[in-house]
């Protein structure tokens, strides 16, 4: 049961995903085409609104019409979601806009549904892949963006999320939001294990926005189309991705991939070794680019150790050197508010460079899900 309406003063993102380039394929555009995104609800609150992200597009994105709805429901009521009173609305190149505010009681718990219909030709530049199994979106060819079910010969589940990038909801003064930020890493399961242990903990005051992009770096970002998916570098990435409202802290989990690209232009032409960082560029970085701004926005940051590589095939000794002092500095600096030691979580105590056994995805990079329960579990309560 939600409260009375005048409880609710205070706009908090509880839901959230990064912006990035899509990956190239020769297939760039979309043409009467239903999107649907279920999005558990965690909080009480009486409006919603969304914003819509062409960050990475080259084109304007017209929207047909979207709606959102309740799931679940034996009457289907899907209500307009407008910009500027509008039904049709343009997501101007390399911009975000946030829709008008949609007065929708909604209760902790409770499923919602955003569906967007593009009756033209659209640019599907912009979106995140996740790499989840705990959170999907579909598409559908035809317009059913208004209907209760879509139809099963002409719609598919989708992991991609295109041009949906945030949700708030105005809800109790008491709610906030905690900001994962990293890679591919923080694509996986642990953000959504977090956000069920935190709605599970007795308090349900806290948001899990997720801000990932797989294949991203600190320092550095591909131009070419091989590689353009691995998004953009953190210098723009942070600025546009800490854009959550009522966010109170950050966990940072990022890096791995500054270390584990470089190889050579005699191997891979677009990773020469002159993009390998120093551990004093990973930390000049992170404190550049991340905390200090993230102190001006008045957040707390929280550092996250990265994972084991033993055994990915670009690892050596020299690498792992890298990761090593850098996680010292993740844990040990006073820059941070504190850190998550995702590393110690799920390394073996044997030999520390590995995942420990059950923890490794196969990749020898990636965690396995039991890993990224104990990822989820390394996370302070007093964050949640």
């Amino acid at each position: 049961m939600t409260l009375n309406n005048s409880e609710y003063t205070k706009w908090v993102a509880c839901w959230g995903m990064a912006t990035s380039i899509t990956k190239r394929t020769e297939i760039t555009y979309s043409k009467d085409l239903t999107l649907r995104y279920p999005v558990k609800m965690c909080f009480n609150g009486s409006k919603l609104r969304f914003r819509f992200s062409n960050l990475t597009g080259t084109e304007d994105v017209k929207v047909t019409k979207a709606f959102c709805a309740k799931s679940g429901e034996t009457e289907y009521k899907p209500l307009a979601i407008t910009k500027d009173s509008s039904k049709s609305f343009t997501i101007p190149v390399g911009q975000e806009i946030e829709s008008d505010e949609l007065p929708f009681d909604v209760s902790a718990g409770d499923t919602i549904e955003v569906s967007m219909y593009f009756a033209d030709f659209t640019q599907m530049n912009a979106g995140t892949a996740l790499l989840t199994g705990l959170e999907k979106g579909y598409f559908a060819y035809g317009d059913y963006a208004e209907s209760k079910d879509l139809p099963d010969d002409l719609s598919m589940a989708t992991n991609i999320f295109y041009f949906l990038n945030t949700i708030d909801i105005l809800t109790e003064e008491k709610n906030h939001a905690l900001i994962c930020y990293g890679d591919s890493i923080t694509c996986l399961d642990w953000p959504n294990l977090l956000a069920e242990k935190a709605f599970k903990n007795g308090r349900g005051n806290v948001s899990i926005i997720r801000r990932a992009v797989c294949g991203t770096r600190i320092l550095r970002q591909y131009d070419c189309i091989t590689y353009q998916a691995y998004g953009l570098k953190g210098a723009t990435r942070f600025p546009i991705e800490t854009n959550a409202a009522g966010a109170s802290a950050i966990i940072i989990h990022h890096g791995i991939n500054d270390i584990i690209h470089p190889v050579g232009v005699e191997v891979n032409k677009f990773r020469p070794w002159s993009d390998m960082p120093s551990v004093q560029d990973l930390i000049d970085g992170v404190k550049k680019l991340y905390i200090e701004p993230a102190k001006k926005m008045g957040l707390k940051v929280w550092s996250a150790t990265l994972l084991p590589i033993y055994g990915w095939r670009t690892y050596t000794e020299d690498r792992e050197l890298v990761r090593k002092e850098f996680n010292e500095w993740l844990r040990t600096s006073k820059a941070f508010d504190g850190c998550v030691d995702f590393d110690k979580a799920v390394c073996d105590p044997q030999n520390p460079k590995a995942f420990a056994p059950g923890c490794d995805s196969g990749d020898h990079l990636h965690p396995s899900d039991k890993a990224c329960q104990l990822m989820a579990d390394a996370v302070p309560e007093n964050l949640i």
